[in-house]
């Protein structure tokens, strides 16, 4: 019993390390999610609109499974995806109106989804550029 005991204390430092690490969804590399190109076609017609949506999806998608790993409650979960649906749709409503998406609104986008990452990722958001 002690030994058991004993083997169990000299795991907890090791558990403990590996709850405080960010999860390992692909939103939380901030760095390439600023890189990701996305397609123009069909509804998407503007090259920083379809960065903007791939974005959305890849959020959406990380989301879904932290909520599925019970790492998200269901009331985190909902307000996260109707705050990317909401920035998605912004978006689609500026290049519906304009024809494009200004690079200025691209950043103001990537900098709201980057906040959502962050709040996903459990980590603190790094100020500056990427």
């Amino acid at each position: 019993m002690k030994i058991l005991l004993a083997a169990t204390l000299s795991l907890l430092p090791l558990l403990a390390d590996a709850a405080l690490k960010a999860p390992d969804y692909p939103g939380c590399d901030l760095k390439t999610q600023r890189h990701v190109e996305g397609e123009t076609g069909g509804a998407i017609s503007d090259p920083r609109q379809a960065h903007i949506a791939v974005r959305a999806d890849i959020l959406q998608a990380d989301i879904g499974n932290a909520r599925k790993a019970r790492s998200l409650s269901q009331a985190q979960a909902d307000k996260l995806w109707r705050r990317v649906a909401r920035i998605r749709q912004d978006a689609n409503g500026f290049v519906k109106k304009q024809g494009f998406l200004s690079a200025g609104e691209r950043a103001s986008y990537d900098r709201e989804l980057d906040e959502v990452a962050a709040e996903l990722c459990q980590q603190p958001l790094k100020k500056g550029r990427f």
